[in-house]
């Protein structure tokens, strides 16, 4: 029996639909199709919907949206075979005489389907075979007009520069992100604090902003749908990295290296006035991330001053003038999902409304959301980079958090019997070792 979906789960009822298929397994004609789209099909019915025709392609929507969540029930390689599969059967490609008026007709429209494919989710076609599957589809056509062996030709070019590019992934750039024990404050003629290479907040913003641009431009829009397929059912929203993940992992531990990074920069100066001073600092990148628009830098910001380690530094808050640190916090208030600047998902709530069913919310939701992020990521960065700051901010070392809690505790003593226990344990267990 043909595995069943609701259509509505994936798609944006549209204004133009495939050709007309008999519905199977018991489903009623009144069901396929709704406003143009499927509403409730097999998934045969939803790739058919997929397949252009000499007089039908389909909604630019429709193929995201399809090709983003499809890889849920099946494997992209095998969509894209049965793709090709049907545009050969249905136009009768297989035949020793073609009809070429229909074919030219039909051409530029598997082209155009081929192109958005391989531009949105390139990594679809690492594999040898998905790349044989274009060429025989198209050399079948190209008997009919030469330009569309000579796009094919342009096309596999740029897919083959865009996996190339794809491969020099973000993980190099993570640099040491390893977090080191805590031993003893090193000498300054061997520690660089971060001040010492960038005292400038806006610079400091840039750069950061700089490296955010370049680990989102190796994030392929399917990473999102892929952390997710086998996560754990125990784990809540906990998603499952692979290796069809690896550049959103290193995204996230970008993210954690600087929420560290920032804490061991202020956890390192041993008086509370350069302390503080690194704090406001901080602050000053936070706001400036903040105007710029790079709410990620920010919040790994805010995260790292807001870990215990640093938050328990009482001494040394004294002194900093906390006034743009309670405006920033409000901002990045989690409460009601980050209202507080998720003004973006507004227009969801409408449409939400209109949707058929909670899954049809979730998938258009989810759809929309990585349209988004696509959008996001070819921004150039207006800035100059200076490579000594992101060298920096790559490779610099940071504290584990047991680091940091010994780097706070000689900072400002403990203060209760709990933190005196647990001093008294790191002391032990980490200077004690050789």
């Amino acid at each position: 029996m043909p595995q069943t979906l609701s259509a509505s789960d994936m798609v944006t009822p549209g204004s133009l639909g495939p050709p007309h298929t008999e519905p199977t397994d018991g489903e009623q004609a009144g069901q396929l199709l709704l406003g143009g789209a499927p509403s409730s099909a097999s998934l045969d019915t939803l790739i058919q919907h997929l397949v252009p025709t000499a007089d039908y392609y389909p909604e630019k929507a429709y193929i995201f949206t399809f090709l983003l969540s499809s890889r849920l029930f099946i494997e992209p390689q095998e969509l894209l075979a049965r793709v090709c599969h049907m545009c050969i059967e249905q136009q009768q490609l297989d035949k020793p005489v073609l009809d070429k008026a229909r074919v030219r007709k039909f051409g530029p429209k598997l082209l155009q389907l081929l192109a958005e494919w391989t531009e949105t989710f390139p990594r679809d076609f690492q594999e040898e075979s998905t790349i044989g599957h274009l060429k025989d589809v198209v050399g079948r056509i190209a008997p009919c007009d030469e330009a569309y062996r000579k796009r094919m030709h342009q096309l596999l070019q740029a897919l083959h520069q865009k996996l190339a590019a794809l491969g020099q992934g973000p993980e190099s750039l993570l640099g040491t992100d390893k977090p080191i024990s805590y031993r003893t404050k090193p000498p300054a003629s061997i520690h660089r604090e971060l001040l010492g290479i960038c005292s400038d907040p806006y610079m400091l913003a840039q750069q950061l902003t700089h490296m955010e641009l370049e680990q989102l431009r190796h994030i392929g829009p399917e990473e999102f749908v892929q952390a997710f397929v086998n996560k754990d059912p125990l784990a809540s929203t906990k998603p499952c990295f692979s290796d069809k993940t690896n550049n959103l992992e290193a995204y996230v531990k970008w993210f954690n290296r600087l929420c560290y990074l920032v804490a061991t920069e202020i956890c390192m100066p041993a008086k509370k006035k350069q302390r503080a001073q690194v704090i406001e600092f901080f602050i000053d990148v936070a706001r400036e991330c903040f105007n710029i628009g790079n709410f990620n830098s920010l919040m790994a910001i805010i995260s790292g001053m807001n870990m215990s380690p640093v938050s328990r530094l009482k001494k040394t808050w004294a002194k900093v003038k906390t006034a743009k640190f309670f405006i920033l916090e409000h901002q990045m208030d989690p409460t009601g999902n980050f209202c507080n600047y998720r003004t973006a998902l507004r227009g969801a709530a409408h449409r939400s409304l209109t949707a058929h069913s909670s899954r049809e919310k979730k998938f258009l939701e989810l759809a929309k959301q990585v349209g988004e992020f696509i959008t996001w990521k070819q921004v150039e960065c207006p800035f100059e980079q200076d490579l000594s700051i992101t060298h920096y901010l790559h490779t610099a070392p940071i504290f584990s958090e047991d680091g940091l809690y010994l780097a706070s505790y000689e900072s400002e003593s403990p203060e209760n019997q709990t933190e005196k226990e647990r001093w008294k344990s790191l002391r032990s267990s980490i200077l004690g070792k050789t």
